[in-house]
């Protein structure tokens, strides 16, 4: 809708400067005004559609839900976490190929020490914010009770904040 609106945009534009064209400063003027509406428009496309606001939680988590290969399953982000990292269940329900992957990637967890498993998302969605080939760890089962969301994610984003008790995920437009 908003490229139909666009493209009408400049058409219109076009037909003033054709009709305009005898007189210069109408033709300079008719650009400046498309040119500051279309820029103007994709800004704030861009910006609305594709930022996420996290509220705090009790704990001063950030928890979230987000959807892994179209599965939902709950996050916390983790800044210090690497890599997205998964739950055996979480991956299990999203479908992964579980029994061709091999654990041997050593990592630390507020558990303690274990090993993980290397694979590719085909897609992880936050709201708004998709993206595709995303490199996750699987761990094995019982070695962790909550998915990460970290830096292999929020590293492909625009832009990414605190403020008091909000976090606000900005994607590129």
């Amino acid at each position: 809708m908003s490229r139909l609106f666009l493209i009408f945009a400049v058409l219109i534009a076009t037909a003033g400067a054709v009709v305009a064209y005898g007189d210069p400063s109408q033709i300079a003027r008719a650009k400046s005004t498309v040119s500051n509406t279309v820029s103007d428009l994709l800004r704030l496309r861009g910006s609305a559609s594709r930022a996420v606001q996290i509220a705090r939680g009790q704990g001063g988590e950030f928890a979230l839900q987000a959807k892994i290969n179209g599965v939902t399953a709950p996050m916390v982000i983790d800044t210090g976490a690497t890599s997205v990292v998964l739950t055996y269940e979480t991956a299990k329900a999203a479908g992964l190929p579980l029994e061709l992957l091999e654990y041997d990637v050593d990592l630390e967890t507020a558990s303690g020490h274990t090993k993980a498993a290397r694979l590719t998302l085909d897609r992880l969605a936050i709201g708004k914010l998709v993206e595709r080939s995303v490199p996750a760890l699987v761990v094995p089962h019982g070695q962790m009770k909550t998915n990460l969301l970290g830096m292999s994610f929020l590293d492909r984003l625009e832009s990414w904040e605190v403020r008091a008790d909000s976090l606000m995920l900005r994607g590129y437009p």
